[in-house]
This record gives C-alpha cells, sequence and structure tokens, in this order.
C-alpha cells in the first residue's frame, strides 16, 4: 500500500491543522516522511536497578511502590512543590515536582511504576527531582526519543508514529530485492521501522538500524554513481595530447610530485572515453591553482576553453590574477565575470567567451547568468566545492556540450566522507606541501595573556611584516559591522595605536571588500582585523601572524582554514588562539590545533568530534539530508553500500528491473529534495 506513505500528515487520528504545520516544520508533511523520521536517541528502561545500586550524580531507572499520598507545599508565589516517598522494597526515597499538580492524580498509592531520574541526595537520604515516569506493567524497554519543535514533544510524536503503523498493511513492499536483504543478513523494511521506533531490546534497535543504514547509503551511492554514470558519455572533446610538461616551463617554481600525479590523472581522464569528472582536494596551499591552470592549458591549447567558478569575489579576482599571470604569456586571454565588473568589461568579456577569442573565464555565480556563453566549453573547474550545490556545478557545465569537470576544495575532508559527498567524482589528493612552505607554529592560550599576546603581534608588524586578528564572534542581535568596528575602535586606541589598521566584514560591499584587500596586499596596511570572511583563499605571503579571538567557538576544520591566511611566504608564522573554555571538546580541538598542521588529521578529529552533520556548519553542499547513517561509526556499511550500488547499477544501469522499481523510486525521491533527479 505505498499510497499510504504519501498520504498528508493531517490523515492522522489526532493531527489537526495546527498541529499538522509542526508535523511539517520537523520535515514530516506526510505519513511516510513521519516513519522515515527516526528518533535522534533512546532512553533505556528495560534494566531498573534497587535505589542503593544507582550512584549519587548518575541516571538510572528504579521501580518503586508509592508508599505515600502525594504531598502539597507552597513555597512562595508561583511556586508549588509536590513530594512523594517511593520503596523499591529495601530503601525509600523522595520524589520532589515542581508546579505538577497532575502528579497527585497520576502516582497512586500502593501502586508499582517504573521512575527515571537522577539520583540525588545523600547516602542515608536517597530522592530524585523531577524524574519521568510510567505504570511498570505498561512501560516499554526502550523510550526512542525525537527530534522535537515548540509545541510538539517527543511523547506525541511517538503517539503519531503509532498511529501510522496502525494504518500500514502486515506486508510492506520492500524497497530492498529479498536476494540482497538476504545475502548481507538484513530484516523486513516493516520490522525495522517497529524496531527503531519502539525496539523491544537494544540488540533489536541494532538490528534494524544496521538494516536501514544500509538502505539509506545505498539510495545515496545509487543517486551518485547514476549522476557518474550520466557523465559517462561519449568524450567528445577528448585531448589529442599532453601537454602538460610545456605548461611546467611557464611556472616560476618546480611541481611537487602530488601536483603532478593530479595533472597525470586528470589529463588521462581527459583522452579518455568519456569526459573527466574529478576532485582535486588538498591542504592549505598545496597547489591546486598550479593543477588547475595545467589542464586549463591543456585544453586551451586545442581550441577549447575553460570556466573556473568561485564562491566568493576576494578569490575569483586572485584567480585571475594568478591565472593571467602564469597563462597570459602563453598567449591565453582571460576575462573576470563578478557582480561588481563595469558594465562595459562584462560585455567585451561575454562577446569574447561567445567568439571563442576569450579563452578562460574566471568568475563567481555570475558565470551561471543567462546571457554567459561559449565556442566549446572544454573544461569547468569549481573551486571550494562543498560552497556551491551539485546542481550549480551542473548548471555551468550545461554551457557546453558535456565539458570536463574539474572540483577543487581546499577544505580537508575526511576520506570516507569525500566517497560519500563526491561520490560522483574521481579524487585526487594533493598530500605535499610545495617547498619553502613554513610549518606554523600555534598556542593556545587564555585571555589574561593577551596584551603579551598583542606585543609580540607588534613585534612582527615594527619588523615590516603584517598580520591578521580574527575579531570576536558577534553576540546575538548585533551585527559582524558593528563588533568588528568596536573592536577595531579598541585595537585602535589602545594596543595598536599609530598602526595603520584595515577592516573585513560580511556586510561590506565586494567592491569595499576588495579596496581593503588589495590596500593589505600592497602593503599599505600593517593590520587587518577581520570577521572569517578571510577564511577562504586570500594569499598576503608578508602576512605572517594570526591572532584569534573566541578561538573555541569555531570548528578545527574553520581554524585550520583561518590559520592557513599566514605561512605562505619565506618567513616563520604563527597562530595565536585566545580563548577562556573550559570544557573538555573545545579544550581537545585548541589541543590538536597545536599539536598539528596536517589538515586530513584535523579534518578526521573534527569529524569524530562534532560529527558529519555539524561538519560544513550551514553550508551547503548539495547533497539530501541523511536521516540514521552517520560516516564515521558506519564507514564499514558505506563501504559495502557503495559495492553494492556499483553492482546493482553494472547489472541494470537505471533500475529498470521490477526487482529494482523500489530503489529507483526511493533514488528519485531523496535527490529531488536538492533539485537532483537521479533518476528522470
Amino acid at each position: 500500500m505505498p499510497s499510504l506513505f504519501t498520504m498528508d500528515i493531517q490523515t492522522l487520528k489526532g493531527v489537526g491543522e495546527r498541529r499538522a504545520k509542526l508535523f511539517r516544520k520537523i520535515g514530516a508533511p506526510t505519513i511516510g516522511d513521519l516513519l522515515r523520521l527516526y528518533p535522534r536517541t533512546y532512553e533505556d528502561w528495560s534494566n531498573p536497578q534497587d535505589i542503593n545500586d544507582i550512584p549519587l550524580g548518575e541516571i538510572g531507572v528504579v521501580r518503586g511502590e508509592v508508599v505515600s499520598p502525594v504531598r502539597q507545599q507552597f513555597v512562595r508565589k508561583g511556586m508549588t512543590l509536590f513530594k512523594v516517598e517511593v520503596s523499591d522494597g529495601v530503601r525509600d526515597m523522595t520524589l520532589t515536582y515542581f508546579n505538577n499538580p497532575y502528579v497527585k492524580s497520576m502516582l497512586q498509592e500502593g501502586k508499582e511504576y517504573l521512575f527515571r531520574g537522577k539520583m540525588q541526595g545523600t547516602l542515608t537520604r536517597r530522592e530524585m527531582t523531577a524524574p519521568d515516569f510510567a505504570p511498570s506493567d505498561r512501560c516499554a524497554p526502550i523510550v526512542p526519543i525525537y527530534p522535537q519543535t515548540e509545541g510538539l514533544s517527543s511523547r506525541q510524536i511517538a503517539a503519531a508514529v503509532k498511529a501510522a503503523f496502525a494504518l500500514l498493511p502486515e506486508l510492506l513492499r520492500d524497497p530492498l530485492p529479498d536476494e540482497l536483504r538476504q545475502r548481507h543478513e538484513l530484516c523486513q523494511l516493516r520490522f525495522a521501522l517497529e524496531n527503531v521506533h519502539f525496539p523491544g531490546s537494544m540488540e533489536l534497535l541494532e538490528i534494524a538500524r544496521r538494516r536501514l543504514v544500509f538502505e539509506e547509503l545505498l539510495v545515496l551511492q545509487l543517486g551518485l554513481l547514476s549522476m557518474k554514470s550520466r557523465t559517462r558519455v561519449e568524450n567528445r572533446l577528448r585531448l589529442q595530447e599532453d601537454r602538460s610538461e610545456e605548461f611546467y616551463k611557464l611556472l616560476p617554481f618546480t611541481p611537487t610530485g602530488a601536483q603532478k600525479r593530479a595533472v597525470s590523472q586528470a589529463v588521462a581522464d581527459m583522452r579518455g572515453d568519456s569526459p573527466m569528472s574529478r576532485l582535486v582536494q588538498g591542504d592549505v596551499g598545496s597547489g591546486k591553482t598550479a593543477v588547475a591552470a595545467a589542464l586549463c592549458y591543456c585544453v586551451i591549447q586545442e581550441g577549447m576553453q575553460a570556466a573556473l567558478m568561485a564562491p566568493t569575489e576576494v578569490l575569483a579576482r586572485q584567480h585571475a590574477n594568478t591565472l593571467s599571470k602564469l597563462l597570459e604569456p602563453a598567449g591565453i586571454r582571460t576575462a573576470l565575470l563578478t557582480g561588481s565588473v563595469k558594465a562595459k568589461e562584462k560585455r567585451e568579456a561575454v562577446a569574447g567567451l561567445a567568439d571563442g577569442s576569450i579563452q578562460l573565464a574566471i568568475g563567481t555565480h555570475a558565470l551561471l547568468t543567462e546571457g554567459v556563453q561559449f565556442q566549446r566549453l572544454g573544461l569547468v573547474i569549481t573551486d571550494e566545492q562543498h560552497r556551491f550545490g551539485v546542481a550549480q556545478r551542473a548548471a555551468l557545465a550545461q554551457k557546453g556540450e558535456n565539458p570536463h569537470l574539474l572540483v577543487m576544495s581546499a577544505t580537508p575532508i575526511p576520506r570516507t566522507l569525500a566517497l560519500m559527498i563526491f561520490g560522483d567524482l574521481d579524487i585526487s589528493i594533493l598530500d605535499e606541501l610545495p617547498p619553502g612552505r613554513q610549518k606554523i607554529e600555534t598556542f593556545a592560550i587564555t585571555s589574561d595573556k593577551r596584551e603579551r599576546a598583542f606585543g609580540y603581534v607588534k613585534k612582527h608588524l615594527d619588523r615590516g611584516l603584517q598580520g591578521y586578528i580574527i575579531c570576536p564572534l558577534i553576540e546575538e542581535g548585533q551585527s559582524d559591522m558593528a563588533s568588528v568596528t568596536q573592536y577595531c575602535r579598541m585595537l585602535e586606541e589602545g594596543s595598536f595605536a599609530g598602526y595603520r589598521i584595515g577592516v573585513l566584514h560580511g556586510r561590506m560591499k565586494p567592491r569595499e571588500k576588495d579596496a581593503v584587500m588589495a590596500a593589505f596586499s600592497a602593503g599599505e596596511l600593517d593590520l587587518l582585523v577581520s570577521t572569517t570572511v578571510v577564511e577562504v583563499g586570500v594569499d598576503v605571503p608578508n602576512a605572517v601572524i594570526i591572532l584569534i579571538e573566541n578561538a573555541e567557538r569555531y570548528g578545527l576544520s574553520q581554524l585550520h582554514q583561518l590559520r592557513g591566511r599566514v605561512g605562505r611566504g619565506q618567513e616563520k608564522s604563527t597562530c595565536i588562539l585566545v580563548s577562556d573554555a573550559q570544557n573538555e571538546e573545545a579544550l581537545a580541538r585548541l589541543r590538536i590545533m597545536c599539536q598539528t598542521s596536517d589538515g586530513f588529521r584535523i579534518a578526521d578529529e573534527d569529524l569524530k568530534l562534532r560529527g558529519p552533520g555539524d561538519f560544513f556548519g550551514s553550508r551547503q553542499h548539495g547533497l539530501p539530508q541523511l536521516s540514521i547513517a552517520n560516516m564515521v561509526q558506519d564507514a564499514a556499511l558505506l563501504r559495502l553500500a557503495q559495492q553494492e550500488a556499483r553492482e546493482l547499477l553494472r547489472e541494470d544501469p537505471l533500475l529498470e528491473q521490477p526487482e529494482h522499481k523500489g530503489l529507483r523510486g526511493e533514488t528519485r525521491q531523496l535527490f529531488e529534495k536538492v533539485g537532483e533527479g537521479a533518476f528522470n
């Protein structure tokens, strides 16, 4: 009865118009979405303990009989306590509830209940404050806890899920083919859904979860690999020659082995039967731009054009400067296309790209506008891919006829996550830094040492070097402009009086940002006070010191990106992290930053500490959201699902066989949520 899955949530008993809005808010507009809204955690009520056996300060479950009536005690206006005694047959404890008169009727003297809460009191007197409770004969052993929103509690969601189950037929059509399910010892869909929502035991929950995780990862991999196979059309833009050695002669330095390997892999792809579709992933300063330039050169020398899209105007301009210096001596014309390019320049660039006289376009989202056409687009490059959706890079590729695709990422991503996010791409990793790159010394200090740190920064500025200060993160209700402006004024009037200070924040117009960065790059400013807008791509070799305020409030990968603004020249560079954090996770992050500058190790640690959901913060990377799979915990299942997806698509590329119909439907549904139809 698949139509039941698409029925509006409001058709459920007890879900009216107001509550239906709340269900839509948490991502469950239909009954099917509700059944796939998995609990975020569980409470284990299956092993009640004696009162004596639960250590003070720990959460436990007690089976006890109510041995006194509920007593009401007025403390002050607006505060009433309700107290009751409970016994497990050996020892008593006192329960206290605040402003909850309902417990008088719900906890009846002489009846047995399960109570779950934190054990408090002393060795001689035990108590719990506002524990959850349920009649001992009617309490589920494992209680699901759902993602909630104001006005919709976990219990109400659980009740709606129970109502949805009552409507389901005994036999559900399973999207996983029987043979595949049996081969991997996976339970049936109905059993999995029942035991992920209302598990009879932790063992049954694990059996259910394993099946649902595998299914989710399989569907995701089928979608990504199908997008990849769609790029496996005939290569009509095949390179006739590998001209990379010619290009290396244009470079003012010797490329690293890793750069040469990445170029070689990409050129081999471009000379193959299908268009290239490759990710070049490297740490800060590993030389991705030179790899991109080499591939642009190879394509352009055979009469084609290339386009590079960057997420910000500052980064696009920086790429334009670098690439034009490298490629124009070889007779290659470049053009910059961003929102702030003057109308006359834009008209000339658009005309040059259309008639083929300009061979390389570098820009922001402006490259995607309708008016931008290419005579023969052979290579599309997107930089900092996690800032673009899958659909955006596809939109640029549609400006040509199946052009080669190169994706660059300077955000180190753990390999398991890279397989996940870039499952539609082959991967090259730049794991060597160019010679001359300095190791950046990193120190964590508390705010009482800030003035000493400022003195250390000034010593560098006095030598004609430059530095960054990343200003404190903004408080709620304050704009980043006000925050930076106030902080900068404090520096100008205090510790850094007399120094040339520039300010950079997100509210500035692109042209204003560019002017500040240009002045900083030209050495006209000593110190740049900024929010995290400098995180990506700004390259000033003379900047050798960076101080980051509120360091505990950033993820490891973001701290690593910020640190990468220095260490780009020959001088020794330093990063100072200022934090008064006391919690262990924040301190662990700061310790890792001080111990290593290896971006891939940092990314692995970041993933372990924060989990995949937070890995990119609020950035969009064009992937569907996962409901139950966890990249760290489920890495083995991810590999298995990827292997199975490859086999399935080898046998049935469009999933047209009757036994694959369910998987095809699920894949289409998952990818439609991010605007990508994997099977249309």
